[in-house]
């Protein structure tokens, strides 16, 4: 979904560079390729010079997205220079989280088909491999209707983004009833990798739910998943070095 740009233009935070652009296009094309978005779902990266300001494409398909398309906004989510490109209706997801959670550099937003039940039935989402120990510390759901009553289900404006905010807490990852989720992390690699596994990590939940039975699920704890995640942060970038060496031979940026 998109809207019109707003008649508000905030001053840029300044240039960014053409390798760190191509890096958020091609963010895209990675979720694309691995089953995190298709036609809709957005991927932001918070200014590199300048936090008050992120980076985010057009309103576009994902697998389509170049870097000609990347519009930099202020947390307001008014785009500082959209150029007649329309911003995505649910810009504000990113906006407020950005506002609400200085520490997050990289936000991903996605329909992933495996996530989505688990927003819907009070099962909570566990960290079932170390690839998704940021898991372990918690996965709440956002309901929109609890504050919004009935709705269209999307975040389009900023009261929505920051009730989705402050729902989503401290943890990296939230669900969206009915709609999706979104998982956020300090780098834009780290934000892709986990919007990657919270769908891989879903499968493996239904496949193991269906095995065991009565049995319980020996997921990682809060300790195991502190542990893997730290080792995550650095080994994870092997992962985004394959998937972007994969879209650069597509693509030649």
């Amino acid at each position: 979904m998109s809207t019109p740009n707003p008649v508000n233009t905030p001053k840029s935070g300044g240039p960014v560079t053409a390798a760190l652009i191509a890096d958020l296009a091609a963010a895209s094309r990675i979720l694309v390729a691995q089953g995190v978005v298709d036609g809709f779902g957005h991927v932001s990266m918070r200014h590199p010079q300048a936090p008050e300001r992120y980076l985010m494409a057009r309103a576009v398909a994902p697998a389509l997205v170049v870097p000609e398309d990347i519009i930099e906004y202020d947390l307001e989510s008014n785009a500082c220079n959209a150029e007649a490109r329309s911003s995505f209706l649910e810009r504000f997801i990113h906006g407020e989280i950005y506002k609400a959670r200085p520490d997050i550099q990289s936000i991903v937003h996605s329909h992933s088909p495996s996530v989505i039940p688990f927003g819907l039935v009070g099962v909570q989402m566990q960290a079932m491999f170390h690839n998704a120990a940021f898991i372990a510390g918690g996965v709440p759901v956002f309901d929109i209707r609890r504050k919004f009553g009935a709705t269209d289900m999307l975040v389009s404006n900023a009261p929505k983004g920051a009730a989705l905010a402050a729902v989503m807490g401290k943890k990296d990852v939230v669900l969206m009833r009915a709609h999706g989720s979104v998982a956020c992390g300090p780098t834009l690699q780290s934000a892709v990798f986990r919007a990657v596994y919270t769908e891989v990590n879903a499968r493996i939940q239904h496949w193991s739910t269906a095995l065991k039975g009565g049995a319980p699920i020996a997921a990682l704890d809060d300790e195991e998943g502190r542990l893997a995640d730290a080792v995550n942060q650095t080994a994870g970038i092997r992962a985004w070095d394959l998937w972007r060496s994969q879209v650069r031979s597509q693509v030649n940026w």
